[in-house]
């Protein structure tokens, strides 16, 4: 499973702010190659289920479940990522490469987004070059709002990451 939004990076990274952990929800990714192969994850959707009936008392459930195609992300994100260790025995966890985590936080642009896009980037630091080449070859969904967006949020993204002192 690939988890993105607050919950990887509560999980993700060694280093993080207190107001991860807050999250209520778990954001996860589903490759195409994943869904294509749809007999052999049947069981996947009845877990995903029998887990709903029973976090329904509680008013719980489990929908954040995004295709590669709704989010934005580079054309080969999915050999990028990168293992999260949780030790948990029927379940291996990734979060998106960093470069590709920033680029899923560009699809609303607001103040918290941009806050955790500049955490990451004090955790990652990349050079305008590795930013604008990730943005150049990102994979927009097709939803022109999404895409006036993203547009918008590129150039406040640029200036986060010049402000953040690259160790060379």
């Amino acid at each position: 499973m690939t988890i993105f939004g607050r919950a990887a990076l509560a999980l993700g990274f060694a280093s993080q702010s207190a107001s991860f952990e807050a999250t209520h929800d778990v954001d996860a990714i589903l490759p195409l190659s994943w869904l294509n192969a749809e007999d052999q994850n049947l069981d996947f959707w009845q877990a995903q289920q029998q887990t709903n009936e029973e976090l329904e008392p509680d008013g719980l459930y489990i929908t954040h479940l995004f295709r590669e195609l709704d989010i934005i992300l580079t054309p080969d994100w999915l050999t990028k990522r990168v293992l999260i260790d949780l030790r948990l025995s029927r379940l291996v966890v990734f979060r998106p490469a960093t470069l590709d985590l920033i680029l899923t936080k560009m699809m609303r642009g607001d103040e918290a987004d941009l806050a955790d896009i500049r955490f990451m980037l004090s955790q990652e630091p990349f050079s305008q070059t590795e930013l604008r080449s990730a943005f150049a070859s990102a994979r927009v969904p097709d939803a022109p709002e999404i895409a006036a967006i993203f547009a918008a949020t590129l150039p406040k993204v640029l200036a986060s990451a010049q402000s953040i002192p690259r160790l060379e």
